[in-house]
């Protein structure tokens, strides 16, 4: 049957959370005019074709990959994932340092979902290594179709990193892609909220193919957002999608999810933390945290970075106190730990802070950068609390992205970058120094840092 839905039921209370699919629709670009007699068949097929069961675009071949993307996977190694339609299609990817000339080959796994009338193609996951550092190699995947090549990050210092938050998939994300694209990086971060498809599963499909040329030549390191929950009650669990087609390093970083985990780059250690899974101290997160973070050997990694995506220092009217709770149970581990530098979206503006503890400016605090103003359909937050916080340095509600530049164990660069601009001005521009190289850094054997390790 078909369905007419009335303009006023095209609404949602929630301000948060993304509502049911029959509820609640992406309406940037789609015109909705009164509905008479003449207009009925029209908007009839603009509704039906935004519902979660419709048709993704055909490849040119069923058997060809799609929506490539790669991720790193423990220490040299890279996960390759992509989609087929053709389910006989074998995970395997064949690889070398050479065009066309591939010299080792792995085999991996394969996976596929239903939601609701939606079936997805055979997801694949095959990590390939060891590789060696700062390196440009040649893949195929599944013994057909187009080569893709990637570029392995470095062991040592320099290290760049892009970073963006909330993308989507709308023409501000294509103009923050094209951005990231001019830039030299060596791998992207994302604290959540990808592709916005929020129940309607073909716009997963489309944000594949959307980010795949970036995607596939540098390992996007992601993390869960409030629009990738997808949870119907007593129907579907939540992260569905998400865990199928975003598989990241959490088994290899010892944790028993894909919502938290982390890893090490050059002299970097990276945490992604989990906004939407309990995150308390009698929680599996907390209690993974705690020991990820006893294992860290600063003299190794210099540089503690964390990821999450609600903020926990915001001074823009959005999503005002969400993050709360998590920063009461979590903070003062991070503090102990001496995390440098915290990163959140969520809140679709820019915003960097002093290094702040406690709801205050303290040395020995993290910078904490709020980027979710990657593209999301849902537009800018623009109204910000006045005055402006004392640990609040600089905030703006544009669209764009970060490049996080560590130069040494001691000093990195960050930059904000507004697509209104061309790529190469900074619109916001910091030195940060590593606590690593500071006063404030005690060991994992310092009194704090030992008396929360040993809580219960």
């Amino acid at each position: 049957p078909t369905m007419v839905v009335p303009v006023s039921s095209l609404s949602c209370s929630s301000s948060c959370s993304p509502c049911p699919p029959v509820v609640q629709l992406p309406l940037s670009g789609l015109r909705l005019e009164r509905i008479t007699s003449g207009h009925r068949p029209d908007i009839r097929k603009a509704l039906l074709g935004l519902f979660p069961w419709s048709k993704k675009k055909a490849s040119a071949s069923a058997s060809d990959p799609q929506q490539v993307h790669i991720s790193l996977s423990g220490e040299k190694h890279m996960r390759i994932t992509w989609v087929t339609d053709d389910n006989s299609v074998p995970s395997v990817v064949d690889y070398g340092t050479k065009s066309n000339a591939y010299t080792s080959s792995s085999n991996g796994e394969s996976t596929s979902y239903s939601y609701l009338m939606y079936s997805s193609g055979k997801i694949h996951h095959v990590v390939i290594g060891p590789l060696e550092d700062n390196t440009i190699y040649y893949y195929r995947c599944g013994g057909r179709g187009s080569e893709f090549q990637l570029k392995t990050p470095p062991s040592q210092f320099p290290l760049s990193l892009a970073v963006v938050g909330d993308l989507g998939q709308t023409s501000w994300t294509t103009s923050t892609l094209n951005h990231i694209k001019q830039c030299e990086y060596d791998m992207l971060l994302l604290p959540g909220d990808l592709s916005y498809a929020d129940y309607m599963q073909h716009l997963w499909d489309s944000f594949g193919e959307l980010v795949e040329p970036l995607a596939s030549t540098r390992p996007w390191m992601v993390t869960q957002g409030n629009h990738e929950k997808e949870r119907i009650p007593f129907f579907k669990s939540g992260f569905q999608s998400y865990n199928a087609r975003w598989k990241m390093p959490y088994e290899e970083s010892g944790s028993t999810s894909n919502l938290y985990y982390s890893f090490e780059v050059a002299g970097v250690h990276v945490i992604m933390l989990g906004s939407y899974t309990d995150y308390d101290e009698s929680s599996d997160q907390y209690a993974w945290l705690k020991s990820d973070l006893a294992n860290i050997d600063r003299k190794r990694t210099p540089w503690l970075v964390v990821l999450l995506h609600v903020p926990w220092y915001n001074s823009n009217w959005a999503h005002q106190g969400e993050g709360d709770s998590m920063m009461s149970a979590m903070e003062p581990l991070l503090h102990a730990a001496h995390v440098d530098i915290i990163i959140s979206g969520h809140v679709h503006a820019y915003e960097r802070t002093e290094r702040v503890y406690k709801g205050g400016v303290n040395p020995c605090g993290a910078v904490h950068i709020t980027i979710g103003d990657g593209g999301n359909r849902e537009g800018l937050a623009r109204r910000y609390h006045n005055p402006k916080p004392l640990w609040s340095v600089f905030r703006e509600a544009s669209f764009g992205h970060g490049e996080l530049k560590i130069i040494n164990s001691t000093h990195a660069h960050w930059t904000w970058h507004r697509n209104d601009d061309e790529e190469p001005v900074r619109t916001d521009d910091v030195w940060i120094t590593s606590l690593a190289g500071s006063q404030c850094v005690q060991d994992s054997s310092s009194p704090e840092f030992r008396k929360i390790l040993m809580s219960p």
